[in-house]
C-alpha cells in the first residue's frame, strides 16, 4: 500500500476523509510497516504531511491501539515542540494507547500533565481521558485518581460536566466521597443550568 500518496496532501484534498479511509485500511490489515512510514512522516519537516500523519495515526489508534503503541516515545517527543495541532493529536494517540498499555503511559504522567496544563482544550480533554483510564486500574489508581480530581478542580466550567460524566464509571466505592465533594464544589462555578443538571445527574448516580 502506498502510504504517502494516499494522504490528503498528496491528493490535493483539504478534508480529512482520505486520512480516515487510509487509517481504516491500515487498521484492518494490521500493517505495521505502514504505521512506521506514517511515524517517519510525522518526524519529518513538512507540516502538511506531519498533520496528515498524526491524524491518520490517532485514527488507527481508535480502531487498533496496539498498532501505534510501540511509538509512544515519538508522541511524547512532540510535546517538546510548539505545533499545537501535533500536540493535541499526540495526546489523542496516547489516550488510545492507554487502553492497551497503561503501564507505559503511567510512567510518563508528569510530561503528559505538563502538556495538558500548557496546551489546548483538546489536549486537556485527552489527558483527562488518560487519567480516567489509569484511575480504573488498581495498580495505577492510587496515583492517577487524585491527579484526575486536581484536573477537574481547575478545568474550565464548560469541560467539567463532560469530565464528571466520563470519570463516574471508574469511581470505586471508597473514592465516591472525594469525587462527590469535587462535583459539589464545582457546581457553584457552572454558569448554565444545563451544566448543573448534568452534574446533578452524576451526583445522584454516585449516591445509589
Amino acid at each position: 500500500m502506498s502510504i504517502k500518496q494516499n494522504l490528503a496532501t498528496s491528493l490535493g484534498r483539504r478534508d480529512e476523509t482520505p486520512n480516515q479511509e487510509l487509517a481504516a485500511a491500515i487498521a484492518q490489515s494490521k500493517d505495521k510497516a505502514a504505521v512506521a512510514e506514517l511515524v517517519q512522516l510525522l518526524q519529518g519537516k513538512d507540516k502538511n504531511y506531519q498533520a496528515d500523519a498524526i491524524k491518520t495515526l490517532y485514527e488507527i489508534g481508535y480502531l487498533e491501539p496496539l498498532l501505534i503503541a510501540d511509538h509512544t516515545s515519538v508522541f511524547l517527543d512532540i510535546f517538546k515542540g510548539k505545533n499545537n495541532r501535533l500536540i493535541w493529536g499526540a495526546m489523542t494517540a496516547l489516550d488510545e494507547i492507554a487502553r492497551v498499555n497503561p503501564a507505559e503511559i503511567f510512567q510518563h504522567l508528569p510530561l503528559i500533565l505538563k502538556a495538558a496544563d500548557e496546551g489546548s482544550v483538546i489536549t486537556r480533554d485527552h489527558a483527562v481521558g488518560i487519567l480516567i483510564k489509569l484511575s480504573g486500574h488498581e495498580q495505577f489508581g492510587e496515583t492517577a485518581f487524585p491527579l484526575l480530581l486536581e484536573q477537574m478542580l481547575k478545568c474550565p466550567p464548560n469541560q467539567f460536566p463532560m469530565y464528571a460524566e466520563q470519570a463516574a464509571g471508574v469511581v470505586s466505592p471508597e473514592k465516591k466521597k472525594a469525587f462527590g465533594d469535587v462535583l459539589k464544589m464545582r457546581m457553584e462555578d457552572l454558569p448554565k443550568e444545563s451544566q448543573r443538571k448534568r452534574v446533578e445527574k452524576v451526583l445522584k448516580k454516585m449516591q445509589r
